[in-house]
């Protein structure tokens, strides 16, 4: 079992990019996903940043991927994805379908990004003839889904060609809208928002009315308000994921926020002799086929 750092899905500046990366190549982590996938206006790095930020990676000792926007929304977005796609160099999460399809036209390999809806085994055997070699599976799905979905009769004799990675710690990425809620929450409009998001370095919690998480709020897009948390869940995995994803977390609050602890504890934890134990907000529900934001111990 491999663990995964996700793309930061926050707007942070350059100095704590930076600062974070250093700490993942010096980290027990395997494969580490580069670039912007949220907002087309968040440029603290460009591409030519991130290429030199995953040369020094790679010079680490670590698998480099780059991650593409989720919503494309104008021209001058997929020009920046065709320079994702054309970097000559590492392999592409696609998360939209136009990376998958420019990546394909150029036969390159690819992954496929929790984004992209692929749900049934026919859906996942045309991205494995398009190129796919590793595929992350929707958020919203369950351990019993996945098993079954492996077991179909056009996945289970090609699955050693793709690799299975699992979204495991983190707020999940729900939705992606053309409107900036962030933005919104500070009354502006989305064309002069001020790059208001960089105030907010693991989003803008919402609560419910009884003071509960409900949502977190980053830009265009929606995320759980709870924690998703599949640390006692590893020995569930064997046999099924291949890679186990963690998405970067600011840890400028507390050490329970420190991605590169929970990435520790992740790896004590591979085959249950070290559970650990979870914050009220946590949850991981979807992957027992509960309602996402339960928690159940154990």
């Amino acid at each position: 079992m491999q663990f995964s750092l996700g793309a930061i899905q926050y707007f942070w500046p350059k100095a704590h990019v930076q600062a974070f990366y250093r700490r993942a190549a010096e980290s027990n982590v395997d494969i580490v996903y580069l670039g912007e996938t949220v907002c087309s206006k968040r440029r603290e790095l460009s591409l030519v940043d991130y290429l030199q930020i995953a040369h020094q990676l790679r010079e680490a000792g670590k698998q480099v991927c780059l991650s593409t926007m989720t919503l494309l929304e104008a021209p001058s977005e997929l020009r920046e994805l065709r320079k994702y796609c054309d970097n000559g160099e590492f392999m592409v999460e696609a998360n939209d379908v136009a990376a998958a399809q420019f990546l394909r036209e150029q036969q390159l390999p690819f992954i496929a990004g929790a984004a992209i809806n692929i749900y049934n085994q026919h859906s996942l055997r045309r991205m494995i003839s398009m190129g796919l070699k590793r595929w992350v599976m929707p958020v919203e799905l369950s351990r019993h889904w996945l098993q079954q979905l492996l077991a179909q009769p056009l996945i289970a004799d090609i699955r050693d060609c793709f690799e299975v990675e699992v979204f495991s710690f983190g707020h999940l990425p729900l939705a992606w809208s053309g409107r900036c809620f962030t933005a919104r929450s500070e009354n502006r409009h989305k064309d002069q928002c001020q790059l208001c998001c960089i105030n907010y370095p693991d989003g803008r919690p919402v609560s419910n009315q009884e003071g509960e998480p409900m949502f977190v709020l980053n830009g265009i897009q929606t995320q759980s308000g709870q924690r998703y948390n599949l640390v006692n869940q590893l020995h569930s995995m064997h046999g099924l994921v291949d890679i186990v994803r963690l998405s970067p977390q600011s840890a400028l609050y507390s050490d329970q926020q420190d991605t590169f602890a929970w990435l520790e504890k992740f790896r004590a934890n591979q085959l249950g002799a070290a559970p650990q134990p979870l914050a009220s907000s946590d949850s991981n529900g979807y992957w027992l086929q509960l309602a996402g934001f339960k928690q159940e111990l154990g």
